[in-house]
């Protein structure tokens, strides 16, 4: 479902990727890890369409990414892709509700509909009565969760996760991962998580382990 080939990357004189290579398959939990600095979330920001490879091909259910560019690129990015990040990125002036939708608002799909999937996923999460409630007002597991159902909005190929309980206390990272692994049996999604939670990491699928640039 997700293949990278042949993946490089280097910032001035500093080579972060040197020949990455991996295949995930459709509703896989597999996990990044790696000591800081050996390159796991640039990949993973590369994987995303955040940032361009220098040399390598990654494609997402047969479609070359690089092949698009521009606007082209951010709309397959919105409507194929989520994300999840270790701080969450919501935004402050709108509520749970809102920031759900927007990626779904984003795509042009109708109001109404997105706001139902919305409410819908955040019953799914325990966040049923959170709905009007701004991220000041929420714990730092219930912003992670909106953060996830963001994710989901527009019914993505493919998850990525960026140290997603990194900001998360024991008990809320837990939560997190078995979040996880329930979103996976109910939707079949794909997660590529990089973490440096080892109980995470034990419960994927899938460990792939970097060091200096490569998968060993």
């Amino acid at each position: 479902m997700l293949i990278g080939k042949n993946i490089y990357k280097r910032y001035d004189s500093l080579e972060v990727l040197r020949g990455v290579n991996l295949d995930i398959k459709k509703g896989e939990v597999v996990s990044i890890v790696g000591p800081s600095g050996c390159g796991k979330s640039t990949l993973l920001h590369i994987l995303g369409t955040l940032d361009k490879p220098d040399m390598g091909q990654i494609a997402i259910n047969n479609t070359s990414l690089s092949d698009l560019n521009g606007n082209k690129l951010a709309a397959f990015r919105n409507k194929h892709i989520g994300f999840v990040f270790q701080f969450h990125h919501l935004l402050p002036e709108f509520t749970a509700l809102e920031n759900v939708c927007i990626p779904g608002w984003l795509a042009g799909r109708g109001k109404n509909e997105v706001k139902d999937k919305a409410e819908q996923l955040l019953k799914i999460l325990g966040l049923v009565n959170r709905n009007e409630n701004k991220p000041n007002q929420l714990s730092g597991g219930e912003q992670q969760r909106v953060a996830v159902a963001r994710a989901l909005i527009n019914n993505p190929d493919i998850v990525f996760a960026d140290e997603p309980s990194g900001n998360l206390d024991s008990a809320n990272a837990q939560e997190l991962h078995q979040l996880f692994f329930d979103l996976r049996k109910q939707f079949n999604q794909t997660f590529l998580i990089v973490t440096h939670n080892e109980e995470l990491s034990q419960l994927s699928d899938r460990t792939l382990h970097m060091k200096d640039g490569r998968i060993e």
